[in-house]
């Protein structure tokens, strides 16, 4: 059986989560928990969608997937530290590490990705290298170890299907792929920074401000920048400190 663990806290982006959930409860065996603090509803980052958390971080601790969704309210559980140690111990046992969108941003917080190449949603990428990961703006899917981050929203669908390939073959992979028609054919060629124009950039940064400006997340997303910012500067003081001692010869 692969136990297969959504981190499902408020405020999350529902594709995000919903997308790769159609893919990997298709596999073979899979047992699929959403998991927080405790069991009961969550509400997602629209403030309409709720679904329910089935079963309490303590009582997954050693899922062989983890995943982690972004949404605007990542920053605010980035700073959660009961959370944090829970993915910190779960990741030592699990086969895979995953997120999608800004969730790299709290594997990051939890120093899954120090050293490690990742990516995030285009909004979030700069908040991974304060962390000390290798930002990863140009691949949609990206795999380092056993960890493995997708870019923004939709992308979760793709790391899935990876994800699925991995665990249970690429014929499995296939015949989910067929069984939810994701043959993508969009209308429109805006989906990555380096195609949209101005004009769509900025509509998409003011659409998405929308919801990053709450206040509880303004001022964890401010938070992170300061403490970041903090350690930058010590750890610069640190070294020149340490060049500034001399070497004793022997």
């Amino acid at each position: 059986m692969t136990q297969i663990a959504f981190v499902a806290y408020p405020g999350f982006t529902a594709l995000d989560m919903i997308g790769p959930y159609e893919v990997l409860r298709n596999l073979p065996d899979a047992e699929v928990r959403f998991v927080w603090h405790e069991a009961g509803p969550i509400t997602a980052d629209s403030g309409v969608l709720v679904v329910g958390a089935t079963h309490s971080l303590a009582e997954t601790p050693s899922p062989d997937v983890i995943l982690v969704p972004g949404g605007p309210s990542t920053p605010v559980h980035a700073r959660d530290d009961a959370l944090l140690d829970w993915l910190r111990r779960a990741h030592r046992t699990a086969s895979w590490t995953a997120s999608v969108c800004s969730g790299s941003v709290i594997l990051a917080a939890a120093g899954l990705l120090e050293g490690r190449r990742a990516t995030s949603h285009w909004l979030a990428i700069p908040l991974l290298k304060g962390f000390g990961a290798i930002p990863v703006a140009d691949e949609r899917v990206v795999r380092q170890d056993d960890v493995v981050t997708s870019a923004g929203v939709s992308a979760g669908l793709d790391l899935a299907f990876w994800l699925a390939g991995e665990i249970a073959g690429e014929g499995r992979a296939k015949a989910i792929q067929l069984a939810i028609e994701y043959d993508p054919q969009p209308p429109y060629d805006s989906g990555h920074m380096s195609k949209a124009s101005a004009t769509t950039k900025a509509a998409a940064t003011a659409m998405l401000s929308k919801d990053s400006a709450k206040p509880a997340n303004l001022k964890a997303t401010t938070m992170i920048a300061w403490e970041q910012a903090l350690t930058a500067v010590r750890s610069r003081r640190r070294k020149r400190v340490a060049s500034a001692v001399p070497s004793s010869k022997a």
